[in-house]
């Protein structure tokens, strides 16, 4: 049942990828939006989990609001399925002129100083149509990380649209990807790392919205190894087409402290950044799984 259910599962994604780049884009748009109220309107476990996650964010927000944030915010989960499949048939122009990111100066500053750079992402909006404009608009190709997902067929989907955008993904699993980055980022190229939710079992705990979570170290790690420039980055949805972002200014390695230390006060500052970038745009915070350390389920 096991095998059969991964292949039925691989096929709709095969599907979604074949059939909605084929759309005009004002269809995929509004096939999007009917899917997202119809999962909506089920209030099934992600929807739940959604909004028990965007009651922490917004704590003064009623039920009805609530109600309105997490379905604007399936809503924009969808627009981020919909524009994921049709990236590699958009045109690369669109990735200036729909992409708009406040301080474009210091991710360039940054690039240019050849110190290597980190680009640490939330998921918020869409970080691949980021990850596009970076290549396209401003000439910097990364390397990211990917979970290994199930099936591996679909992993492997995943892996070669992403590298069709003309990124490097390394997988998330099997301890090889840190040393790669670590090489990437010292002959002065880009990484770029989704880490508002921690994967592993090392993750660093911090106060995110006034309660504990955690979230990954590799960020501050590969900054403290390699002397590369860290900085955190947000990003929310405009009018469509339209995505806006921020580059934040850079999380700089304190000058005294453990490892331990120095990497507990890095991580705190980018879930800072990140904390800043969900309040401003909640509906765009793609969360659907639990994340603060007395929401998880306890695990021998």
């Amino acid at each position: 049942m096991g095998a059969l259910q991964d292949k039925l599962v691989d096929s709709l994604y095969g599907l979604g990828w074949a059939g909605v780049k084929k759309l005009p884009e004002p269809a995929a748009v509004a096939l999007g939006r009917r899917i997202a109220d119809f999962a909506w309107k089920r209030r099934g476990k992600s929807v739940l989990r959604l909004e028990s996650n965007l009651a922490r964010v917004v704590p003064d927000a009623g039920p009805e609001r609530l109600r309105e944030l997490s379905q604007a915010g399936m809503r924009s989960y969808m627009r981020y399925w919909m524009e994921s499949f049709r990236l590699p048939t958009m045109d690369p122009k669109r990735f200036s002129t729909d992409v708009g990111f406040t301080d474009e100066h210091i991710l360039r500053e940054a690039l240019d100083s050849g110190r290597g750079v980190i680009v640490a992402l939330p998921h918020l909006a869409n970080w691949d149509l980021a990850g596009a404009w970076a290549i396209g608009h401003m000439k910097a190709p990364f390397t990211t990380v990917a979970e290994r997902l199930k099936p591996e067929t679909l992993y492997d989907r995943f892996v070669a649209y992403r590298e069709s955008l003309g990124m490097e993904v390394l997988p998330h699993s099997g301890g090889a990807a840190f040393g790669t980055l670590a090489r990437r980022l010292r002959s002065g190229g880009m990484v770029c790392l989704v880490a508002d939710r921690d994967l592993s079992a090392s993750g660093v705990e911090v106060d995110f919205f006034g309660a504990a979570a955690r979230m990954p170290a590799g960020p501050a790690l590969l900054a403290q190894q390699t002397g590369a420039v860290l900085l955190p980055a947000t990003l929310h949805y405009g009018d469509t087409p339209t995505m806006y972002g921020r580059i934040h200014p850079e999380v700089e390695v304190p000058k005294t402290g453990t490892r331990t230390e120095k990497t507990a006060l890095m991580t705190q500052a980018v879930a800072d950044a990140f904390a800043w970038g969900i309040a401003e745009h909640p509906e765009d915070w793609h969360m659907l799984q639990r994340l603060w350390l007395d929401d998880l389920e306890e695990r021998p």
